[in-house]
């Protein structure tokens, strides 16, 4: 195996601005799952790299005190939970995204 050094072409920390060039077509991104799984689904976005994937995906509020913690925070923190936990809106299978894998390098080459 040879290695390589690919000097980026873009760069950014806007996750909104990388998904859209993404979409375009302008660049390969490294896209969080609940960003992407609906692209994904709908064949807009190809996952690549499958075995470079990680094979759990967490996400984590993190907020300050409890004791004062307002109203609206700790609302936000449940409806937070509640539609996030378990929700398959958010996330892949593995199976998910083989499929989608192969499905996008039959298209490339057609």
């Amino acid at each position: 195996m040879q290695e390589q050094y690919v000097r980026p072409t873009f760069c950014t920390n806007d996750e909104a601005f990388e998904l859209r060039a993404v979409v375009a077509g302008e660049v390969i991104g490294q896209l969080a799952i609940p960003s992407a799984a609906s692209l994904i689904r709908s064949g807009r976005l190809v996952p690549l790299l499958l075995e470079h994937t990680a094979d759990n995906y967490s996400l984590f509020i993190y907020y300050g005190s409890r004791a004062a913690q307002p109203a609206r925070v700790r609302r936000f923190i449940d409806l937070a939970v509640e539609r996030l936990t378990d929700s398959t809106d958010f996330v892949l299978r593995n199976e998910e995204l083989a499929s989608a894998h192969a499905k996008g390098m039959q298209l490339s080459t057609q």
